[in-house]
């Protein structure tokens, strides 16, 4: 048992390092990184697109009169394709929409940090600080291209760390378990 989860442990150490090198890679090159999701997306959809235009020459003659296999297969195609030749303008207006969702957010906090000081409450700093903060990091995220993919990398690598470090402390006391 205990060489089994040793094993266990050096898998999540490798994990831990392809983790770390994928978050890496979006924090120095999240263009690049923008531009591979956008293929890999635009070819999940043609193929989806694809296999729905198939399955309907197929299937033509044994389906209801009300199937519309060919309609949301080239409409999947197209999508596929608009997503792959236009990958930073679909970041842009994604990375938009969540930036002015999280100014919202922040400034619906600072409405709140405002009434909880109307009833005295001490913790109407703190919801002021963090509302502001909200409203920076929206900003950042609405005005910063490849704010999104930096944010996803950073978070990446600092879980692929703290896996790291949990898996090397989970080996060195595994016979401690036992």
């Amino acid at each position: 048992m205990e060489k089994f989860l040793k094993k266990a442990g050096w898998t999540s150490v490798i994990t831990s390092l392809i983790f770390s090198i994928i978050g890496l890679v979006m924090i120095y090159n999240p263009e690049t990184t923008m531009i591979f999701i956008s293929t890999i997306l635009g070819i999940f959809f043609i193929v989806v697109g694809v296999i729905k235009v198939i399955n309907y020459f197929i299937s033509k003659g044994n389906s209801t009169l009300f199937t519309n296999d060919i309609a949301w297969g080239l409409i999947a195609i197209i999508i596929g394709l608009v997503t792959m030749v236009y990958s930073s303008t679909i970041e842009s207006i994604f990375r938009i929409m969540i930036g002015v969702w999280i100014i919202y957010s922040g400034f619906t906090r600072f409405s709140l940090s405002f009434r909880l000081k109307n009833v005295n409450d001490k913790l109407w700093a703190i919801v002021l600080s963090l509302a502001v903060l909200m409203i920076v990091g929206g900003l950042y995220v609405t005005f910063y291209p490849g704010a999104l993919i930096v944010t996803l990398g950073v978070i990446i690598l600092v879980y692929a760390i703290m896996d790291l470090i949990e898996s090397f402390i989970f080996m060195k006391n595994v016979k401690d378990i036992f």
